[in-house]
């Protein structure tokens, strides 16, 4: 499969690209551009808008984006997407990939209902960032291991105007592929396992920037703030030395009232909540590193690695190296 074998128009029951490939793209649609998948995709779909406005549907969900937004689309749920009705065009990266178990914990906060996840608006100023995130995923995906050509500077970083205004009067302007000599062709397609990780890494990178800068101005009914800060320390660094009075320390909560707050409001003690996260982490170590299992543990925060290998088994159903085995 290769970026000619995908589709360059929408067409109903459009296919969406295998879990293991990371595919990556980015569009200028004009009214009359949708994508219909009634069975759903098989892989994670990331779209980050940067002008016009886009309508998405999954499940009985649906959502507007424009630009500073990212939204996520988890598989398996019947979904379509399309420009939104009454908007000139839809400007938007996005990327299809299996998605990287630790980033559920900073998406979770932004579900909607039906796998779909919203994150922003982001704040103007981290745009050019979010871009050059995904300019590069691009860019690793295509990669064939030759030097790298230097990445064009954004039309920020240019002096010309941001691409993520949403008074851009030019649906052209500011292009990010503007001399870039695969300007023809909009989709890459990262078939080797080192463009694949490099490529995963620079989408990471977008959605740290966007779930973890709008969360500290996020509220979720019901739960106190400090409890989410403390989620977003244990998501930032799991296999850091966190305890129970640690990460009351870090909201300014005595430990007790920490954990009867956290235990009460979600519905786990933080600890297992550190467990879980170190175990997502790990197994993201297993399915792309090389990393001994010993390793593994030892860098999520476990010091035993027999205690590591006996939870692991009891979270995931098999062993770590039977883990690592069944998804590369």
């Amino acid at each position: 499969m290769s970026a000619d074998d995908l589709p360059r128009t929408a067409v109903p029951g459009n296919p969406s690209p295998p879990p293991g490939l990371v595919v990556a793209g980015h569009f200028d649609q004009y009214p009359g551009y949708s994508v219909s998948r009634p069975r759903g995709s098989d892989s994670w779909l990331f779209t980050w808008t940067t002008g016009g406005r886009g309508r998405l549907r999954q499940g009985a969900t649906e959502v507007r984006t424009g630009p500073g937004e990212l939204v996520a689309l988890a598989p398996g749920v019947r979904q379509s997407y399309a420009v939104a009705p009454r908007a000139r065009h839809w400007r938007f990266w996005w990327a299809h990939c299996r998605a990287r178990a630790s980033w559920l914990t900073w998406l979770r906060p932004y579900e909607a209902g039906d796998g779909v996840y919203v994150v922003g608006p982001v704040a103007v100023g981290l745009h050019g960032r979010v871009e050059s995130a995904f300019r590069r995923l691009l860019t690793d995906a295509r990669w064939t291991g030759e030097p790298p050509a230097p990445e064009p500077p954004t039309p920020s970083e240019a002096g010309g105007p941001d691409p993520g205004d949403p008074h851009a009067g030019d649906p052209h302007a500011g292009d990010p592929h503007a001399g870039d000599p695969h300007a023809g062709d909009p989709v890459a397609v990262a078939h080797a396992a080192l463009t694949r990780e490099l490529a995963l890494g620079a989408l990471e990178e977008a959605v740290l920037l966007t779930a973890g800068t709008v969360r500290a101005t996020t509220s979720v009914p019901g739960v106190d703030a400090r409890l989410l800060r403390a989620q977003t320390l244990i998501a930032a660094d799991p296999g850091a030395p966190h305890t129970v009075a640690s990460l009351a320390a870090g909201v300014a909560l005595s430990p007790s009232r920490f954990a009867h707050l956290y235990t009460r409001q979600l519905g786990e003690s933080p600890m297992r909540a550190l467990r879980e996260a170190r175990l997502q982490y790990a197994a993201r170590l297993l399915e792309g590193s090389d990393l001994s299992v010993e390793r593994v543990a030892a860098a999520s925060g476990f010091a035993s690695p027999f205690h590591f290998n006996r939870v692991f088994h009891e979270r995931y159903g098999v062993p770590p190296g039977a883990y690592r085995a069944a998804h590369r």
